[in-house]
């Protein structure tokens, strides 16, 4: 990607403070700024502060670029590693309640499977016959009368 002039003279500009902490010679410092005004793209210019401490220049297609939320969550880490003392927590709790939870739905859905049927199967339409020697169970005993 190509550097701007406002990325140039920001490397620049960084160039000369490392000189004024006495980190750069000032032969060196010529140098560089030369071949940081000379710079096309970021990677040239970036070679030219890359023994420096400190920050290389940000890209603009970086900071516009949308992250995901593991993205989010690691850059949070990264810039907060005490986050971690909360974090892993509070996962282990959300995960055992959502355990818990499972756990006993499923021991309702099968106490409700088991207990809550009928005791015997519905009675069949030959079942409420007024004569059962047909259709009913078989008789036992003497034979009735249709009246009594």
């Amino acid at each position: 990607m190509r550097a701007s002039d406002a990325d140039r003279e920001q490397i620049v500009s960084r160039l000369h403070k490392a000189a004024t902490e006495g980190r750069i010679a000032s032969e060196e410092l010529e140098q560089r700024v030369s071949a940081a005004l000379k710079a096309r793209t970021y990677g040239e210019l970036d070679a030219t502060v890359a023994d420096l401490p400190g920050h290389g220049i940000q890209l603009p297609h970086r900071e516009a670029r949308r992250r995901t939320g593991g993205g989010w969550a690691v850059s949070a880490v990264r810039a907060n590693p005490w986050l971690l003392l909360f974090a892993i927590p509070v996962l282990a709790v959300t995960a055992a309640m959502l355990m818990a939870v499972m756990i006993v739905w499923a021991v309702m859905m099968v106490v409700v499977m088991v207990l809550g049927g009928r005791p015997r199967p519905p009675r069949g339409p030959w079942m409420y016959t007024r004569q059962r020697g047909v259709y009913g169970p078989p008789r036992r005993g003497r034979p009735r009368s249709y009246w009594a």
